[in-house]
């Protein structure tokens, strides 16, 4: 890539589906059961693809074409996760809490090995535990397993994304009630729980710091559209500042967009927001 610049950007720009809201949105679909979720504005990138690899591994079905996804998910899955497809991204840890929750059982291999004790996925495993997750470390992998998970409180060290997305999931089917405190707030977090209540699940507290997820049964097959990525469109936004230019940055959800919006007007910037 070779960049020409001294020039002020000027023009349009269409900002495409979050990454990191579309990951765990596509691995809550293994919560279904002979249903399909049909996801809208997906960004075609590499995590994106692996993660869609790693659902057929466990037995999904996934057309993707045109920024558009649909997924079939058989009653039938696959508990055992590749490390071939694992290590390539750490959200493949997403799949970790709907395959235990749906199937009793999960294999997944860590991306650093045995040596777990600095990686953020060790909110994720506390948390399964309280929900009655049997967790154990073999061979750098961890084998979970779950004869019928059970509601229960549990408390986030750090208000992790990726834990919060897990632990979301896996209270799903989990007898009772779920209390999540200490939860990631992130727009990322409110489209995944959009997606799952959408799907039948029953969960409140979205925006907030606390969760409550009440157990269901079977869900039913939902459509969705993937929220705009803050962070591209916060990086064209400050590009188009940067260079003194006029950057008209589109299909974004301004609110989404507040804590940088507000810095780039202390500094002077002109923003105008709109339909």
């Amino acid at each position: 890539m070779l960049i020409h610049g001294g020039k002020p950007l000027e023009g349009s720009v269409i900002v495409q589906g979050a990454k990191n809201a579309a990951l765990p949105v596509i691995a809550s679909s293994l919560l279904l059961r002979d249903r399909t979720l049909r996801l809208k504005r997906v960004p075609k990138l590499q995590d994106v693809f692996t993660m869609a690899d790693l659902l057929r591994h466990l037995g999904a079905s996934i057309n993707f074409k045109d920024n558009e996804m649909s997924i079939f998910v058989p009653d039938e899955l696959n508990w055992e996760t590749p490390k071939s497809l694992v290590r390539k991204m750490r959200a493949s840890s997403l799949v970790l809490g709907p395959l235990l929750a749906r199937t009793g059982r999960a294999i997944l291999p860590l991306p650093g090995g045995c040596a777990i004790g600095s990686r953020p996925i060790d909110l994720h495993l506390k948390g399964l535990v309280k929900l009655g997750a049997n967790i154990n470390l073999v061979h750098g992998a961890v084998h979970a397993s779950a004869d019928g998970l059970k509601g229960a409180k549990i408390y986030l060290d750090f208000p992790s994304v990726g834990a919060t997305e897990n632990l979301l999931m896996a209270a799903v089917f989990a007898e009772g009630e779920t209390v999540i405190e200490n939860a990631a707030r992130e727009p990322e977090i409110r489209n995944l729980i959009e997606t799952l209540n959408l799907m039948g699940c029953s969960i409140e507290g979205a925006g907030t710091g606390t969760l409550h997820v009440r157990g269901t049964g079977d869900l039913e097959g939902a459509e969705i559209e993937i929220i705009p990525d803050r962070i591209e469109a916060s990086t064209y936004l400050i590009a188009g500042a940067a260079t003194r230019g006029d950057v008209t940055v589109t299909r974004v959800i301004p609110e989404h967009l507040d804590a940088i919006t507000a810095k780039l007007e202390e500094a002077g910037v002109g923003i105008e927001t709109g339909e």
